[in-house]
């Protein structure tokens, strides 16, 4: 597909732009900031690792921001991953939270924002945070992630390109992205455009959350188990002798099987399926606007209203960074992410997004430009083109 590139002279002019909204609600960010550095959690801490027997556990431990995944945890993470996989002394790993209210809330974004745009942490965060990402999905250790509460964005990429994947009935998964003006990344590009129909395009431009059992029922978890058995199912799977895929696979589908008659409730969005592929089987998000509006039903209203609270220019570059996805590898995915993160970043909506969702708490971004008839198709487009700053593309 080509890529359009907008002129240099074009870009700085944008970039110059953004530059100044960035420094006018800079000073918004940095009283906060200055409030919180009393209670920076120690780095050190913020990931947990243990080996228990040929068993490897990596436990998230950064309770006070919800286990939000930072430049750190993503820095030790990725190397113990790799040093666990080159030992072949180590047959499982396993991944998990320290809390039960959850798993990993997303990225670290409110840091991205508050180090601005060009800056050298979002250029090593989102760099490091997709190989992290690459890493879990070529591991050649079943990879396990016992996923209990809620599991967004950054969550959902250091979980969903595992082998296995236990939801319970207190996890939530979302990709909100287009609510704070970003984009869905850690690899949604991949995986949204596999799910049934059209429920990952529905999923990653309304932001919508599944819960509990329809995690698994619409493919982002590989079993159920209730919360009250996770701790039973740990200690099972670290007594399996040479684990290998096989023996972890029978354990988990026989501590689901005890529990399907307790939880057998339907699909939650079964209902509204055919609604769903119908709206969002589209050639833009103005036509699936206006397939919304002709359905005319209240679930219709309803998710016209979460996608006007969603920036525009979001929502363009989502539509079409899953089109282009659900024909692209996961390195190839995940290298395209790469470009759309450090190009959006130059677009004041994530910071606009940031603000009212985060900082000020206002839920009422004024997103610039207001409007989907605003956002031009070359604006959509340079999304996905280089780097400007001759910054590298992603390698994996």
């Amino acid at each position: 597909m080509g890529i359009v590139i907008l002129s240099r002279n074009f870009s700085s002019r944008l970039i110059g732009r953004y530059n100044c909204y960035y420094n006018r609600l800079s000073s918004s960010i940095n009283q906060q900031q200055k409030q919180r550095k009393m209670s920076t959690t120690t780095t050190t801490d913020e990931v947990l690792f243990e080996t228990k027997g040929d068993k490897a556990l990596i436990t998230l431990n950064r309770p006070k921001a919800l286990n939000s995944l930072s430049l750190n945890m993503v820095r030790l993470i990725y190397p113990q991953l790799v040093k666990w996989d080159a030992d072949p002394n180590i047959r499982m790993i396993i991944i998990k939270s320290n809390m039960e209210k959850a798993f990993c809330a997303g990225g670290d974004v409110r840091e991205i924002a508050e180090s601005g745009p060009n800056s050298e942490l979002s250029r090593n965060f989102f760099r490091e945070e997709y190989i992290l990402n690459h890493k879990i999905s070529v591991l050649g250790v079943p990879y396990i992630a016992l996923i209990n509460g809620i599991c967004m964005g950054g969550g959902v990429g250091v979980s969903v390109h595992g082998p296995f994947r236990v939801s319970t009935e207190n996890t939530i998964i979302a990709m909100p992205e287009t609510q704070i003006g970003f984009f869905c990344d850690v690899g949604g590009s991949y995986f949204l455009p596999k799910l049934p129909g059209k429920l990952g395009v529905y999923l990653g431009l309304t932001g919508r959350r599944l819960k509990g059992l329809d995690i698994q029922k619409a493919g982002l978890a590989t079993h159920f188990v209730p919360s009250s058995h996770i701790s039973a199912l740990e200690n099972d799977l670290y007594r399996i002798e040479n684990a290998n895929a096989a023996k972890i696979s029978h354990l988990l589908s026989k501590y689901q099987e005890q529990w399907k008659d307790e939880y057998k409730q339907e699909f939650s969005l079964k209902p509204y399926i055919g609604r769903i592929n119908s709206a969002f089987d589209a050639d833009s998000v103005e036509q699936i606007v206006q397939n919304l509006e002709k359905d005319g039903s209240e679930w219709a209203k309803e998710v016209l209203e979460d996608l006007s609270k969603a920036s525009p220019t979001s929502l363009k570059v989502t539509f079409e960074q899953l089109k282009r996805g659900k024909s692209l590898s996961l390195p190839d995915c995940l290298t395209m992410e790469y470009r759309l993160s450090q190009n959006i970043l130059q677009h004041k909506d994530f910071y606009i997004g940031i603000r009212a969702r985060l900082i000020e708490k206002t839920n009422n971004p004024q997103w610039d430009p207001k409007t989907l008839a605003e956002v031009t198709n070359q604006t959509v487009q340079s999304m996905f083109g280089p780097i400007d700053g001759g910054i590298k593309d992603l390698e994996l």
